[in-house]
């Protein structure tokens, strides 16, 4: 009995990481862009659009790898127009990170029906034209061991690349973030831009290098949704997880690794749904399925409310940086 909870909790951890992944790359996207002092309420577009341009190119060549690179091409494009219009014009960024989302949600579709004629959607993607699993070595060999052998073959192995990825993004995020000159600097642009500007350094060069990074990051989660954990582009397949990425980087406070456990909660309960699916609890009777599948948002609006403590952002975040003459 004890071994079977240990597979189920195996296989659900596994199944909240694959769930988990785009919103801990987008996360860890905003991350950079927010630090540096540029909110980044885009990054539902950018995901949108990194989704579109992987399966879109990956349908007309038959790689995903160009796939992928399209779609980190097409989401630092988006990011670009973002910081040209934050950065160079010192614009409002929720206003040019809204247009962002809208213009991705429309352009999306309507180069879809130019090129597919499909509704706004791409064709299938074939296993060939997908990133598929990987197996670890010595799966076969350990997948009897007790306790241990779930946890390798169920939690570790058979995740594709891009899961692997998203992971290694946190403590590569924390690394550069926190351990190097560049991630002092561009920490300090978000802080104190008016001093890193004495100190020599441009502010706005900073900024933009913030968020080429973000834009890399999007794209690639992009990528995940369309060519990995799916088979192909629909209409709105972002479905939130941008905003939802975002909620989790606030509740993070900015920082890598409680943003990413705030990521792996919302993995959690969206995992969960099948799962809770006609379960029946005391005093309350059978869950509605569609209370599951709705748990994540209702969870978002909770951390957004700040329930969970005050969350201090960046002291320049969404402050125009005007240099002194």
């Amino acid at each position: 009995m004890a071994a079977e909870m240990w597979l189920d909790a195996m296989q659900i951890l596994a199944s909240t990481l694959r769930l988990a992944t785009p919103l801990i790359l987008c996360a860890m996207a905003g991350m950079f862009s927010e630090r540096a002092g540029i909110v980044d309420i885009g990054l539902e577009g950018k995901l949108l659009m990194g989704a579109f341009a992987a399966a879109a190119v990956t349908s007309l060549t038959g790689t995903p790898w160009a796939g992928l690179g399209a779609a980190i091409a097409a989401a630092v494009a988006l990011a670009l127009v973002h910081g040209f219009a934050c950065i160079t014009h010192r614009g409002d960024h929720i206003v040019s990170g809204v247009a962002i989302n809208i213009l991705a949600s429309g352009l999306t579709v309507v180069i879809g029906i130019a090129l597919f004629t499909q509704g706004g959607q791409t064709p299938p993607l074939s296993r060939d034209e997908r990133f598929g699993p990987i197996t670890l070595p010595f799966e076969a060999g350990v997948a009897d061991v007790p306790w241990f052998g779930p946890f390798y073959s169920e939690l570790l192995s058979g995740h594709n690349l891009l899961v692997y990825a998203a992971l290694l993004a946190v403590p590569l995020a924390s690394l550069v973030l926190f351990s190097t000159s560049f991630g002092l600097r561009l920490r300090a642009v978000g802080e104190a831009p008016e001093a890193v500007d004495s100190a020599g350094y441009s502010v706005a060069w900073l900024r933009y290098r913030a968020i080429i990074i973000t834009g890399v990051l999007c794209g690639i989660a992009g990528a995940y949704l369309s060519t990995a954990h799916g088979g192909g582009f629909v209409r709105e397949m972002s479905a939130g997880k941008g905003y939802i990425a975002l909620a989790a980087l606030i509740f993070g406070k900015w920082r890598p690794l409680p943003t990413l456990l705030a990521c792996l909660l919302f993995g959690v309960l969206e995992s969960s749904a099948a799962r809770l699916s006609g379960v029946s609890v005391p005093l309350v009777g059978q869950i509605p399925i569609e209370v599951i599948l709705i748990a994540p948002y209702v969870l978002t609006v909770v951390l957004l409310a700040g329930f969970f403590g005050r969350a201090i952002p960046p002291r320049a975040l969404g402050v125009p940086y005007l240099k002194e003459r």
